[in-house]
Protein backbone atom coordinates (compact mmCIF):
# COMPACT_ATOMS: atom_id res chain seq x y z
CA UNK A 1 0.00 0.00 0.00
CA UNK A 2 2.82 2.28 1.17
CA UNK A 3 4.38 1.99 -2.35
CA UNK A 4 1.32 2.38 -3.93
CA UNK A 5 0.84 5.85 -2.17
CA UNK A 6 4.51 6.53 -3.36
CA UNK A 7 3.70 5.79 -7.05
CA UNK A 8 0.56 7.69 -6.82
CA UNK A 9 2.27 10.50 -5.26
CA UNK A 10 5.11 11.00 -8.20
CA UNK A 11 2.65 10.76 -10.85
CA UNK A 12 0.76 13.31 -9.52
CA UNK A 13 3.49 15.64 -9.30
CA UNK A 14 4.57 14.56 -12.84
CA UNK A 15 1.45 15.50 -14.32
CA UNK A 16 1.21 18.36 -12.50
CA UNK A 17 4.83 19.63 -13.99
CA UNK A 18 3.84 18.59 -17.30
CA UNK A 19 0.78 20.77 -17.26
CA UNK A 20 2.46 23.74 -16.10
CA UNK A 21 5.17 23.38 -18.82
CA UNK A 22 2.18 22.65 -21.44
CA UNK A 23 0.59 25.76 -19.92
CA UNK A 24 3.64 28.02 -19.78
CA UNK A 25 3.83 26.95 -23.54
CA UNK A 26 0.61 27.81 -24.64
CA UNK A 27 1.14 31.23 -23.18
CA UNK A 28 4.08 31.67 -24.83
CA UNK A 29 2.81 30.72 -28.13
CA UNK A 30 -0.12 32.67 -28.23
CA UNK A 31 2.34 36.16 -27.28
CA UNK A 32 4.45 34.83 -29.74
CA UNK A 33 1.79 34.19 -32.34
CA UNK A 34 1.10 37.92 -32.02
CA UNK A 35 4.05 38.92 -33.90
CA UNK A 36 4.11 35.59 -36.12
CA UNK A 37 0.65 35.47 -37.57
CA UNK A 38 -0.15 38.70 -37.91
CA UNK A 39 -1.84 38.27 -41.24
CA UNK A 40 -4.27 35.07 -40.17
CA UNK A 41 -7.43 35.59 -38.53
CA UNK A 42 -9.95 32.72 -37.14
CA UNK A 43 -12.64 31.26 -38.71
CA UNK A 44 -14.91 27.94 -37.83
CA UNK A 45 -16.50 25.80 -40.10
CA UNK A 46 -18.89 24.09 -41.17
CA UNK A 47 -20.85 27.00 -38.71
CA UNK A 48 -18.41 29.13 -39.70
CA UNK A 49 -17.03 31.66 -37.15
CA UNK A 50 -13.36 33.95 -37.45
CA UNK A 51 -11.23 35.88 -35.63
CA UNK A 52 -10.55 39.75 -36.33
CA UNK A 53 -13.09 40.01 -39.24
CA UNK A 54 -11.42 42.58 -41.81
CA UNK A 55 -13.64 46.15 -42.19
CA UNK A 56 -15.09 44.66 -45.07
CA UNK A 57 -17.62 42.78 -43.69
CA UNK A 58 -19.50 45.71 -41.60
CA UNK A 59 -22.17 47.42 -43.14
CA UNK A 60 -21.53 51.16 -44.07
CA UNK A 61 -22.70 53.27 -41.31
CA UNK A 62 -24.00 57.03 -40.85
CA UNK A 63 -21.30 58.75 -39.60
CA UNK A 64 -24.05 61.88 -37.80
CA UNK A 65 -25.33 59.30 -36.18
CA UNK A 66 -24.04 60.21 -32.79
CA UNK A 67 -23.98 63.66 -33.49
CA UNK A 68 -27.65 63.21 -34.31
CA UNK A 69 -28.59 60.97 -30.97
CA UNK A 70 -26.40 62.95 -28.86
CA UNK A 71 -29.04 65.86 -29.04
CA UNK A 72 -31.33 63.96 -27.17
CA UNK A 73 -31.33 63.05 -23.40
CA UNK A 74 -29.52 59.47 -22.92
CA UNK A 75 -27.87 57.82 -19.96
CA UNK A 76 -24.52 55.84 -19.57
CA UNK A 77 -24.80 52.46 -19.75
CA UNK A 78 -24.37 50.94 -16.15
CA UNK A 79 -24.91 54.16 -14.25
CA UNK A 80 -27.69 53.00 -12.48
CA UNK A 81 -24.62 49.79 -10.59
CA UNK A 82 -23.91 49.93 -6.89
CA UNK A 83 -20.42 48.68 -6.41
CA UNK A 84 -21.57 48.13 -2.69
CA UNK A 85 -23.18 45.19 -3.80
CA UNK A 86 -22.22 42.35 -6.15
CA UNK A 87 -22.07 38.81 -6.13
CA UNK A 88 -18.59 37.57 -4.81
CA UNK A 89 -16.89 34.52 -6.05
CA UNK A 90 -16.18 31.48 -3.31
CA UNK A 91 -12.78 32.69 -2.49
CA UNK A 92 -14.07 37.00 -2.79
CA UNK A 93 -11.22 37.49 -5.50
CA UNK A 94 -13.79 38.81 -7.40
CA UNK A 95 -17.35 40.52 -7.96
CA UNK A 96 -19.51 39.34 -10.81
CA UNK A 97 -22.74 42.17 -11.45
CA UNK A 98 -24.70 39.65 -13.57
CA UNK A 99 -27.31 41.40 -16.40
CA UNK A 100 -25.64 44.94 -15.58
CA UNK A 101 -27.29 45.62 -19.16
CA UNK A 102 -29.39 43.92 -20.80
CA UNK A 103 -30.47 44.47 -24.97
CA UNK A 104 -33.72 45.30 -25.51
CA UNK A 105 -34.99 42.48 -27.22
CA UNK A 106 -32.33 40.08 -25.32
CA UNK A 107 -35.34 38.31 -23.90
CA UNK A 108 -37.59 38.16 -27.06
CA UNK A 109 -34.60 36.37 -28.56
CA UNK A 110 -33.76 34.00 -26.00
CA UNK A 111 -37.62 32.93 -26.76
CA UNK A 112 -37.27 32.52 -30.27
CA UNK A 113 -33.92 30.45 -30.77
CA UNK A 114 -32.61 27.45 -28.95
CA UNK A 115 -29.12 28.60 -28.70
CA UNK A 116 -27.31 31.88 -26.69
CA UNK A 117 -24.16 32.72 -27.60
CA UNK A 118 -22.07 33.54 -24.47
CA UNK A 119 -18.36 35.30 -24.22
CA UNK A 120 -16.41 37.17 -22.49
CA UNK A 121 -13.48 40.53 -22.32
CA UNK A 122 -11.15 42.82 -21.42
CA UNK A 123 -12.05 46.49 -22.30
CA UNK A 124 -9.37 46.34 -24.74
CA UNK A 125 -10.41 43.81 -26.38
CA UNK A 126 -14.60 44.78 -27.01
CA UNK A 127 -14.39 46.35 -30.31
CA UNK A 128 -14.63 42.85 -31.40
CA UNK A 129 -18.36 42.69 -30.40
CA UNK A 130 -18.89 44.49 -33.25
CA UNK A 131 -18.22 42.17 -35.47
CA UNK A 132 -19.96 39.30 -33.56
CA UNK A 133 -23.06 40.69 -33.02
CA UNK A 134 -23.02 41.82 -36.74
CA UNK A 135 -23.07 38.20 -37.57
CA UNK A 136 -25.10 36.23 -34.88
CA UNK A 137 -28.58 36.92 -35.54
CA UNK A 138 -29.37 36.13 -31.69
CA UNK A 139 -29.10 36.48 -27.81
CA UNK A 140 -25.79 37.29 -26.62
CA UNK A 141 -24.31 36.90 -23.25
CA UNK A 142 -20.50 39.04 -22.90
CA UNK A 143 -19.09 38.84 -19.24
CA UNK A 144 -16.38 41.81 -19.14
CA UNK A 145 -13.83 42.22 -16.76
CA UNK A 146 -12.98 45.88 -15.48
CA UNK A 147 -10.35 47.08 -13.19
CA UNK A 148 -10.63 50.29 -11.40
CA UNK A 149 -12.39 54.01 -12.00
CA UNK A 150 -10.55 54.49 -15.53
CA UNK A 151 -11.94 50.77 -17.47
CA UNK A 152 -15.30 51.27 -15.58
CA UNK A 153 -15.54 54.68 -17.50
CA UNK A 154 -14.22 53.18 -20.65
CA UNK A 155 -16.37 50.39 -20.44
CA UNK A 156 -19.40 52.66 -19.86
CA UNK A 157 -18.34 54.99 -22.82
CA UNK A 158 -17.95 51.96 -25.29
CA UNK A 159 -20.58 49.98 -24.40
CA UNK A 160 -23.24 53.28 -24.49
CA UNK A 161 -21.36 54.35 -28.40
CA UNK A 162 -21.87 50.24 -29.81
CA UNK A 163 -25.60 50.63 -28.70
CA UNK A 164 -25.91 54.09 -30.00
CA UNK A 165 -23.66 53.07 -33.24
CA UNK A 166 -25.16 49.57 -33.91
CA UNK A 167 -28.60 48.20 -33.95
CA UNK A 168 -28.04 44.60 -33.12
CA UNK A 169 -25.95 45.68 -29.93
CA UNK A 170 -28.87 47.30 -28.61
CA UNK A 171 -31.25 44.59 -29.33
CA UNK A 172 -29.34 42.00 -28.91
CA UNK A 173 -26.46 41.62 -26.38
CA UNK A 174 -26.72 41.34 -22.48
CA UNK A 175 -23.72 42.91 -20.50
CA UNK A 176 -22.35 40.83 -16.82
CA UNK A 177 -19.25 42.90 -15.25
CA UNK A 178 -16.60 41.34 -12.79
CA UNK A 179 -14.69 43.10 -11.09
CA UNK A 180 -11.24 42.77 -8.62
CA UNK A 181 -12.22 42.80 -5.22
CA UNK A 182 -8.89 45.40 -4.94
CA UNK A 183 -10.09 47.28 -7.58
CA UNK A 184 -13.18 48.34 -7.44
CA UNK A 185 -14.32 50.67 -9.55
CA UNK A 186 -16.94 53.89 -8.64
CA UNK A 187 -19.15 56.22 -10.68
CA UNK A 188 -16.27 58.73 -11.87
CA UNK A 189 -17.55 62.08 -13.07
CA UNK A 190 -16.03 62.85 -15.85
CA UNK A 191 -17.21 64.67 -19.26
CA UNK A 192 -18.79 62.86 -22.25
CA UNK A 193 -16.54 62.33 -25.02
CA UNK A 194 -18.88 61.30 -27.47
CA UNK A 195 -18.57 64.18 -29.80
CA UNK A 196 -15.16 62.62 -31.16
CA UNK A 197 -16.57 59.40 -32.01
CA UNK A 198 -17.61 58.00 -35.45
CA UNK A 199 -19.79 55.00 -35.74
CA UNK A 200 -17.40 53.43 -38.66
CA UNK A 201 -14.55 52.94 -36.72
CA UNK A 202 -15.36 50.99 -33.54
CA UNK A 203 -11.54 49.74 -32.73
CA UNK A 204 -10.43 53.29 -33.18
CA UNK A 205 -13.03 54.43 -30.99
CA UNK A 206 -12.11 51.79 -28.36
CA UNK A 207 -8.12 52.96 -29.01
CA UNK A 208 -8.73 56.69 -28.23
CA UNK A 209 -10.74 55.59 -24.88
CA UNK A 210 -8.21 53.13 -23.72
CA UNK A 211 -5.55 55.96 -23.63
CA UNK A 212 -7.53 57.71 -20.59
CA UNK A 213 -5.74 54.83 -18.65
CA UNK A 214 -2.96 55.60 -16.67
CA UNK A 215 0.39 53.62 -16.63
CA UNK A 216 0.04 52.52 -13.27
CA UNK A 217 -3.69 50.51 -14.57
CA UNK A 218 -1.64 49.30 -17.40
CA UNK A 219 0.95 47.46 -15.05
CA UNK A 220 -1.23 46.34 -12.45
CA UNK A 221 -2.92 44.69 -15.56
CA UNK A 222 0.24 42.81 -16.69
CA UNK A 223 1.18 41.53 -12.92
CA UNK A 224 -2.59 40.15 -12.61
CA UNK A 225 -3.56 36.85 -14.22
CA UNK A 226 -7.29 37.73 -16.40
CA UNK A 227 -9.90 35.08 -14.66
CA UNK A 228 -10.86 33.77 -18.01
CA UNK A 229 -12.86 30.99 -16.43
CA UNK A 230 -15.02 33.10 -13.94
CA UNK A 231 -15.48 35.02 -16.87
CA UNK A 232 -16.93 32.19 -19.31
CA UNK A 233 -19.04 30.98 -16.74
CA UNK A 234 -20.80 34.14 -16.20
CA UNK A 235 -21.47 34.31 -19.35
CA UNK A 236 -22.25 31.21 -20.03
CA UNK A 237 -24.65 31.32 -16.85
CA UNK A 238 -26.28 34.83 -18.55
CA UNK A 239 -27.86 32.40 -21.25
CA UNK A 240 -31.45 31.77 -20.87
CA UNK A 241 -31.15 28.91 -23.66
CA UNK A 242 -30.71 25.57 -23.63
CA UNK A 243 -27.68 25.79 -25.65
CA UNK A 244 -25.15 27.73 -25.88
CA UNK A 245 -22.42 28.59 -27.75
CA UNK A 246 -19.08 29.53 -25.71
CA UNK A 247 -16.35 31.25 -27.79
CA UNK A 248 -14.07 33.85 -27.21
CA UNK A 249 -14.40 37.65 -27.95
CA UNK A 250 -12.26 37.41 -31.28
CA UNK A 251 -14.01 34.23 -32.75
CA UNK A 252 -16.87 35.54 -35.36
CA UNK A 253 -19.57 33.36 -36.08
CA UNK A 254 -20.14 32.79 -39.93
CA UNK A 255 -23.33 33.74 -41.77
CA UNK A 256 -26.30 32.78 -40.51
CA UNK A 257 -25.15 30.82 -37.82
CA UNK A 258 -28.00 31.56 -35.45
CA UNK A 259 -30.92 29.83 -38.01
CA UNK A 260 -28.70 26.75 -39.14
CA UNK A 261 -28.21 25.92 -35.31
CA UNK A 262 -32.21 26.32 -34.95
CA UNK A 263 -33.14 23.73 -37.01
CA UNK A 264 -29.96 21.48 -36.70
CA UNK A 265 -30.26 21.53 -32.89
CA UNK A 266 -33.60 20.20 -32.24
CA UNK A 267 -33.33 16.76 -34.42
CA UNK A 268 -29.54 15.98 -32.79
CA UNK A 269 -29.69 12.78 -31.26
CA UNK A 270 -27.73 12.18 -28.21
CA UNK A 271 -27.87 9.16 -26.26
CA UNK A 272 -26.35 11.06 -23.14
CA UNK A 273 -24.56 14.48 -22.83
CA UNK A 274 -23.27 15.95 -26.11
CA UNK A 275 -21.35 19.00 -26.77
CA UNK A 276 -21.01 19.83 -30.39
CA UNK A 277 -17.78 21.24 -31.13
CA UNK A 278 -17.61 23.22 -34.48
CA UNK A 279 -13.81 23.03 -36.72
CA UNK A 280 -12.59 26.35 -36.13
CA UNK A 281 -10.60 28.01 -39.09
CA UNK A 282 -8.08 31.07 -39.50
CA UNK A 283 -8.25 33.25 -42.30
CA UNK A 284 -5.67 35.22 -43.55
CA UNK A 285 -6.32 38.81 -43.78
CA UNK A 286 -6.33 39.62 -47.76
CA UNK A 287 -9.56 37.29 -48.11
CA UNK A 288 -12.91 38.21 -47.94
CA UNK A 289 -14.74 37.02 -45.39
CA UNK A 290 -16.43 33.71 -46.73
CA UNK A 291 -20.02 33.53 -46.62
CA UNK A 292 -20.62 29.83 -47.42
CA UNK A 293 -18.92 26.46 -46.65
CA UNK A 294 -17.70 25.83 -50.45
CA UNK A 295 -16.30 29.46 -50.03
CA UNK A 296 -14.37 28.55 -47.21
CA UNK A 297 -12.92 25.32 -48.86
CA UNK A 298 -11.69 27.41 -51.89
CA UNK A 299 -9.79 29.66 -49.30
CA UNK A 300 -7.98 26.20 -47.66
CA UNK A 301 -6.76 25.30 -51.19
CA UNK A 302 -5.20 28.28 -51.85
CA UNK A 303 -3.58 28.61 -48.88
CA UNK A 304 -5.52 31.67 -47.61
CA UNK A 305 -7.43 29.34 -44.78
CA UNK A 306 -5.98 26.82 -42.20
CA UNK A 307 -6.80 25.24 -39.34
CA UNK A 308 -6.73 27.06 -35.76
CA UNK A 309 -3.64 26.97 -33.96
CA UNK A 310 -2.13 24.51 -36.51
CA UNK A 311 0.80 26.25 -36.94
CA UNK A 312 1.25 28.21 -33.23
CA UNK A 313 0.21 24.88 -31.04
CA UNK A 314 -2.05 22.12 -32.41
CA UNK A 315 -2.86 19.86 -30.16
CA UNK A 316 -5.13 22.90 -28.88
CA UNK A 317 -7.60 21.32 -31.56
CA UNK A 318 -5.88 18.02 -32.54
CA UNK A 319 -8.74 16.03 -31.74
CA UNK A 320 -11.25 17.80 -33.75
CA UNK A 321 -9.43 15.83 -37.01
CA UNK A 322 -9.18 18.21 -39.57
CA UNK A 323 -8.75 15.92 -42.31
CA UNK A 324 -11.58 14.11 -41.83
CA UNK A 325 -13.31 17.03 -41.43
CA UNK A 326 -11.78 18.86 -44.81
CA UNK A 327 -12.47 15.13 -46.36
CA UNK A 328 -16.24 15.10 -45.32
CA UNK A 329 -17.12 18.74 -45.87
CA UNK A 330 -16.42 18.86 -49.79
CA UNK A 331 -20.06 19.13 -50.92
CA UNK A 332 -21.82 22.18 -51.87
CA UNK A 333 -24.24 21.96 -48.40
CA UNK A 334 -23.60 24.43 -46.20
CA UNK A 335 -26.54 22.69 -43.40
CA UNK A 336 -24.79 21.48 -40.03
CA UNK A 337 -24.11 17.78 -40.09
CA UNK A 338 -21.92 15.33 -37.64
CA UNK A 339 -18.77 14.32 -39.27
CA UNK A 340 -17.22 12.25 -36.66
CA UNK A 341 -17.59 11.44 -33.32
CA UNK A 342 -14.50 12.44 -30.52
CA UNK A 343 -14.95 9.45 -28.09
CA UNK A 344 -11.94 10.24 -25.59
CA UNK A 345 -10.54 12.97 -24.00
CA UNK A 346 -7.38 14.44 -24.80
CA UNK A 347 -5.02 16.40 -23.11
CA UNK A 348 -4.71 20.31 -24.22
CA UNK A 349 -8.15 20.18 -25.97
CA UNK A 350 -9.73 23.19 -26.24
CA UNK A 351 -12.57 23.26 -28.66
CA UNK A 352 -15.45 25.80 -29.38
Amino acid sequence: MRFRRWVLFILTIFLTAINLLWTFCLLETEINSQRINKTYNRYTKPLVAIESVNDATMPPLNRSLLQKISKHNFRLAFDNISFETGRWDNLRHYKMYDFALIGDKFIKSSHENIVCLATQSSVERLYSLTQVAHQWNGPISTAVYVAGDEEFFILQHFVTYMRLCFSFIRDNVTFHIAVPNNKEPVHAQIPHLFNSFDCQYPEQTLRHLLKIRNPDTIRWRLKNEYPQNHLRNLARKGCQNKYVFLTDIDIIPSTNMVSLLNKFLPSAKCSYRCAYVIPTFEIDNRAKFPASQPELMRLYSTGLARPFHENVFIYNQYATNFSISLTNSSNEDDRPHFIHVVTTFSFLYEPF
